[in-house]
């Protein structure tokens, strides 16, 4: 890199610097990152920033372990918040919920300050904390099963192709027969008829189901539920309208998904997060382009939601990411390198924040060339500037209010105002109570659906039987739904709801069907 060496505070920018300053100077409201690296000096007269309009454009935040994605997350999280943008995170390693809280002044946070050119004062932002299931500390988030979808639920029970497409017939009956699947009981219910003799004539019209298949998806949802999964399905289902709010002062909420719990499910937590941005984009209107977005969404380990997804499931991926932008709704996926996104994906996302790489081996070398070429040109050495760049500083290129990238700046970010690091428990388990979402989502709530309705026929039907078919009945012979639904009046039970009040279930992309309010 050429140019003069210069700490700002009122001096003269080099030119090269100063025209990639340029590229940043926006005349309507914008999110301040950091101030500009160039020839080896921060220049704190040369801020960088992204548009507020931009911010439904999507993003990128990447880089290696250990570089500040996770502070970069809570710095853009508090800015949208002060704007009055809703922000939803998802808490993996469970140390960001400090948000919540005012940030510790220290000799560190202030040379920081004065390097970038920042009047840090110390805030906490208003946030809601959930939890997957109620698994961990925070206000549950659950689905039905009939709302997750089949093919959402497919990629958590790592089905095959030819079992996700056999698992969305199964969906496909039950949306017209009106037999709604609210637990992982209601599927394996309608799963056990269908294989049944009475059961498979249904199927036969829109191609069937074979017993091995269904077998296959039998043990993939008993094996889940053995894992203590079964608890992220079920009642009150989780209205994402809730990561809309903003707090009385105007502040936009800042949501935060604690998944530390369930950090050893990765397939399962990815695609949970998947439903939800998959859900907003199903209940929202069109909007077109607005001042500022509805909801910022931060995909946190985004690579685990495309490792081993089928070619449908990432179809669906990029014309969700593609079309939820028009709805208001801007999604930045974070992880460790571009190349962990799909091209078409990547190809949507016009805000990046590269943090440093590592180029130890010969493939994080292939890794670090394919980073760059991810880059506009500019006047940097971009493989030495991000092997090089430390901790809490970025590669930065946004979308100008224009729509047009602006120039490759090496970045030095600014310090969070909130807490880095966690709140102690106790304070997060009164912040979680003292939710007015608590005592609506708190307790698990079992209604009567498609299982508690077949198991009180079959008792109806016993009282009502003779001795003498008492007597004969099978013994030892499974569960009550098991013997039910292989029953005659089983078969007629379900041709009574299909003509009465069935109806086919309007699905979305991904199969999750849309909220019925």
């Amino acid at each position: 890199m050429s140019g003069v060496r210069v700490t700002g505070g009122g001096g003269t920018l080099p030119r090269e610097a100063a025209e990639i300053a340029a590229g940043y100077a926006f005349a309507g409201p914008a999110l301040e990152l950091g101030a500009l690296l160039w020839g080896g000096a921060c220049l704190a007269d040369a801020q960088i920033r992204i548009p507020l309009p931009m911010l439904n454009r999507h993003g990128l935040v990447a880089g290696a372990t250990g570089t500040g994605k996770t502070k970069t997350l809570q710095l853009i999280a508090e800015q949208l918040s002060a704007q009055g943008v809703p922000v939803f995170l998802a808490d993996i390693k469970g140390d960001v919920s400090g948000i919540s809280a005012p940030g510790e002044a220290g000799d560190k946070v202030a040379e920081r300050a004065r390097d970038v050119g920042q009047e840090w004062e110390a805030t906490g932002f208003p946030s809601e904390f959930y939890a997957l299931g109620g698994i961990g500390t925070g206000i549950p988030v659950r689905a039905t099963i009939t709302s997750f979808g089949p093919v959402l639920l497919s990629k958590v029970l790592q089905l095959n192709q030819t079992q996700e497409q056999s698992l969305g017939l199964i969906f496909h009956y039950a949306d017209q027969k009106g037999l709604e699947l609210v637990d992982l009981k209601d599927l394996r219910a309608v799963v056990h008829f269908l294989t049944s003799d009475e059961g498979r004539p249904e199927l036969k019209g829109i191609g069937g189901l074979s017993t091995v298949t269904a077998g296959v998806i039998l043990r993939a949802l008993t094996a889940f539920e053995a894992q203590g999964m079964g608890d992220f399905f079920g009642e009150p289902e989780f209205d994402t309208s809730e990561f809309l709010r903003t707090a009385p002062d105007g502040r936009g909420l800042v949501s935060v998904l604690e998944l530390a719990d369930v950090q050893d499910k990765p397939q399962l937590f990815s695609t949970f997060l998947m439903w939800l941005l998959a859900d907003l984009y199903n209940d929202l209107p069109e909007v077109g382009d607005v001042d500022k977005p509805k909801l910022v969404f931060f995909f946190d380990e985004a690579h685990l939601l495309f490792n081993g997804a089928s070619k449908a499931f990432l179809q669906a991926i990029t014309q969700t990411v593609r079309l939820i932008r028009s709805k208001g709704v801007g999604v930045f996926f974070v992880t460790q390198t571009p190349k962990d996104v799909p091209a078409d994906v990547l190809g949507q996302l016009g805000n990046r924040v590269q943090h440093a790489l590592r180029a130890f081996t010969p493939d994080d070398q292939k890794a670090l060339k394919a980073t760059v070429r991810t880059f506009p040109d500019s006047a940097y050495d971009l493989e030495e500037v991000l092997t090089g760049i430390g901790t809490g500083e970025a590669v930065v290129t946004v979308l100008s209010e224009r729509g047009a990238p602006t120039p490759v700046a090496a970045t030095r970010l600014r310090a969070p105002e909130s807490l880095m690091g966690p709140v102690e428990a106790g304070e997060l388990e009164r912040a979680v109570r003292a939710s007015v979402l608590y005592a609506r989502y708190a307790e698990a709530v079992d209604r009567e659906s498609a299982y508690e309705k077949l198991s009180a026929r079959v008792d109806a039907e016993r009282v009502e039987a003779s001795p003498a078919e008492v007597t004969s009945a099978p013994r030892g012979g499974g569960s009550v739904v098991e013997q039910v639904v292989g029953s005659g009046m089983f078969k007629s039970l379900l041709r009574s709801m299909g003509t009465q009040i069935g109806r086919e279930i309007s699905r979305s992309l991904f199969g999750t069907a849309r909220r019925r309010r």
